[in-house]
């Protein structure tokens, strides 16, 4: 039996005589993950693992298998990744053309990578299966197969260092998944995947961009704020000319952080079209503010080259075969758009995952223009190796990065982090502190103490038409005030946290847009957590913020007189109570470091950079940056447990708000249900909330759950639409009040 004689997949419902044939998904499937890995100089890697990741398909159990399948008769699975890894294993082992680490890629495509010590060493998987003479048969085969490829050529060696080996392994890992889900999808969705691979790149969008910016120039002419939004988006597109690198975007909030540092990126990208730069892409801490951006971006370009990929369904990742399975496996986003907006949870969280889905998109961050906005936001105890990544992205995956926020961490300022150290990073805006003082918009009054929680609702319950925003440290207190104020009959109350669908979210936003409009104010307190103190537009007279990390204050004035149109600056309110809660970890360090700040410092030094500098120099030294000890992992390729160690926040469950808008969501749900795919995921996540996995051990949430299909469950709980406090029954702070996923 030849090579052309057996099946990869079999055949799709919509064409049930036309099977695909092994030998052409072997080929095609090298020929891409080739081109895909030439962007990093593995070419030659990316093609051998695609001939060999599928060739234990020439097992005839494996072909007696796919016929059960197509006939829908009960079998069982046949694995097959591990035959032609281990045939890998052995040639690299033979020849010494490259360390044997590759061989991981081809076994983890289904299943996910595993870990070095227990793949391709003496005694491992791999070792073990090609000794094991049962697996004598399907050797001869897979022997005689690969006489069709007789212009194999030998892999490019891994790095030598263990850090930058176990990132490279990663992103052939990439390569392999992508180039193998896309012969696939072919074959089961050839109209569909004819679509892909036709998208214009960032240096075509400039023309576009600047005129849209050109536009909105001439329109605000005449205002003060928009002077200097024009001065910083000039800086922005000159700064765009450097070599590719890494700059900081110091921009104040209210500076239009969002528009310039898209131009630089577009800029950078038209100016060195001979770097080849396949993509841009924003990531961002909270999913209120990619549905913002998104919005925003996808006004100038339209919807074609926009892709906003907040979360995904996690599906267990295995050998089977059957064609709902393969299906739900192809909607694992690839990231192949000139323009992504995301999350730094689904972008870092898959930089260290071992999963075949999540690892997909990894590939497509070489050669990007990756921008992090409200850098601060990345977790302390994980900056270490998120810090390690990015670096080696700039130096040998031609990535440009833009560390962009109002509030600097100051990376390369600080002797706790050895990955940026002697770093130069160029300043995108050069004179960013005059920019903070003519932007004063506010005025930051000192610290207020209330005995309650209740004196604080009292004082907002008095006054007239107020207009106010309150963000709080925990749900739990958030709710506590908003129902003080429930009762007490205030006008225009709102609440905001992530338990609340992308759907409703954005309800809530332009509500209290409209209520905030000069020209007819109408009264409205907004009580919140965190998620809406970076990048949301929003404009009150008033804020209030309890104490917290410094940086979070000020991010949380950026909500305040944000468009400078009052006669009156706005007035930011830090206040403090007994029992106000912290998270513990970094964020209760660095209120704890705040306080220090505030109580040697006047309240206008909050508008001075310099003391941010200050503030994370003192909170790097505070905080262990590598608290999880991932690197001694990263460095023995264990690749499953630094997924382990590796999260932004809990593992969390996407749950379906089925009952929100009319019962919008069990409809996109049902349509998902039937056809799966990326399209139907797409327009199902306005009506997804992510529950944290510790949340489901607790038996009245657990049986608010139905589960629909693996990875994805339907609430079937109380949701309240009325008064905004969204899934009902969980107090305790997800962990996605501070990142979303």
């Amino acid at each position: 039996m030849t090579v052309n004689e057996v099946y990869a997949h079999t055949p799709s419902k919509d064409t049930p005589n036309r099977w695909h044939i092994l030998q052409e998904h072997l080929l095609e499937t090298a020929r891409t993950a080739s081109g895909l890995a030439k962007a990093f100089g593995s070419e030659n890697a990316g093609f051998a693992l695609g001939i060999f990741h599928d060739l234990g398909k020439v097992n005839p159990a494996f072909q007696d298998y796919l016929r059960a399948c197509d006939e829908g008769r009960e079998a069982q699975t046949v694995s097959h990744s591990a035959c032609g890894a281990s045939y890998l294993w052995r040639m690299l082992l033979l020849t010494k053309a490259c360390d044997t680490s590759l061989a991981m890629c081809a076994l983890g495509h289904h299943g996910g990578l595993n870990a070095q010590s227990e793949t391709v060493t003496d005694g491992g998987s791999l070792h073990r299966w090609w000794h094991d003479p049962r697996n004598k048969q399907t050797k001869m085969h897979m022997q005689k197969a690969l006489e069709a490829f007789p212009f194999l050529r030998d892999p490019e060696r891994l790095p030598s260092d263990s850090l930058r080996c176990e990132l490279r392994l990663r992103m052939l890992f990439s390569v392999l998944v992508d180039s193998d889900y896309l012969s696939t999808e072919r074959h089961f969705e050839r109209r569909r995947s004819t679509l892909r691979g036709n998208w214009i790149r960032p240096a075509d969008l400039w023309p576009i961009f600047r005129a849209d910016q050109l536009r909105m120039m001439w329109l605000g002419r005449g205002s003060g704020i928009n002077r200097i939004r024009q001065q910083i988006y000039f800086s922005c597109v000159r700064a765009g000319r450097q070599p590719p690198g890494i700059f900081r975007l110091t921009v104040p909030t209210g500076g239009g952080k969002t528009r310039s540092g898209l131009a630089f990126a577009l800029s950078h990208a038209a100016t060195h079209k001979s770097h080849g730069f396949q993509r841009i892409i924003i990531a961002l801490p909270y999913t209120s503010i990619i549905d913002q951006n998104a919005r925003v971006y996808r006004e100038i370009f339209g919807d074609h080259f926009v892709l906003e990929h907040h979360s995904q369904v996690d599906i267990p990742e295995d050998d089977r075969q059957d064609e709902v399975y393969l299906r739900q496996r192809l909607a694992a986003e690839n990231w192949d758009f000139p323009l992504i907006v995301t999350t730094t949870v689904q972008l870092f969280e898959s930089l260290f995952s071992n999963k075949p889905g999540r690892c997909r998109k990894l590939h497509n961050i070489a050669r990007s223009i990756l921008i992090l906005d409200e850098v601060q936001t990345l977790p302390l105890d994980l900056l270490a190796q998120t810090t390690d990544v990015l670096r080696a992205l700039v130096d040998e995956y031609g990535v440009t990065l833009v560390l962009s926020s109002a509030t600097q961490p100051a990376f390369d300022q600080t002797q706790y982090l050895k990955s940026f150290d002697g770093l130069h990073i160029q300043e995108i805006v050069g004179n960013y502190k005059s920019h903070f003082e003519k932007l004063k918009r506010v005025e930051y009054q000192a610290v207020c103490q209330y005995d309650t929680l209740s004196d604080l609702a009292e004082e907002l319950a008095t006054l007239e038409n107020c207009q106010a925003l309150v963000i709080l440290n925990t749900r739990k207190h958030a709710l506590e005030l908003h129902e003080e104020l429930r009762k007490l009959g205030v006008d225009g109350l709102y609440h905001l946290s992530t338990l609340l669908c992308g759907a409703h979210r954005k309800r809530i936003l332009r509500e209290i847009t409209d209520r905030l409009a000069f020209d007819n104010p109408l009264p409205v307190v907004l009580i919140s957590t965190q998620v809406v103190e970076a990048g949301v537009d929003l404009d009150f007279p008033a804020v209030y913020r309890a104490m917290g990390p410094l940086d979070r204050i000020v991010q949380a004035a950026g909500r305040c007189n944000r468009e400078n149109k009052r006669s009156d600056k706005g007035k930011v309110i830090i206040f403090d109570f007994p029992g106000n809660a912290c998270p513990p970890g970094a964020y209760k360090m660095g209120a704890d470091d705040t306080k220090i700040l505030l109580s040697r410092n006047v309240p206008e030094r909050l508008h001075d950079p310099e003391l941010y500098t200050e503030y994370f120099q003192m909170l790097f030294r505070d905080v262990d940056l590598d608290k999880k000890g991932i690197e001694p992992y990263r460095r023995d390729l264990d690749f499953p447990k630094v997924a382990e160690k590796y999260k932004l926040i809990e593992d969390s469950l996407p749950v379906v708000i089925t009952t929100y808008d009319n019962h919008e969501g069990e409809r996109l749900l049902q349509e998902h249900i039937k056809r799966p795919s990326r399209e139907t995921w797409r327009r199902l996540m306005p009506y997804v909330v992510n529950l944290s996995c510790r949340d489901l051990h607790r038996k009245e949430i657990r049986e608010c759950i139905d589960e629909v299909s693996p990875g994805l469950c339907r609430w079937i709980g109380g949701y309240d639409d009325k008064t905004h406090r969204g899934i009902q029954g969980i107090e305790r702070d997800p962990a996605d009040l501070f990142v979303g996923d």
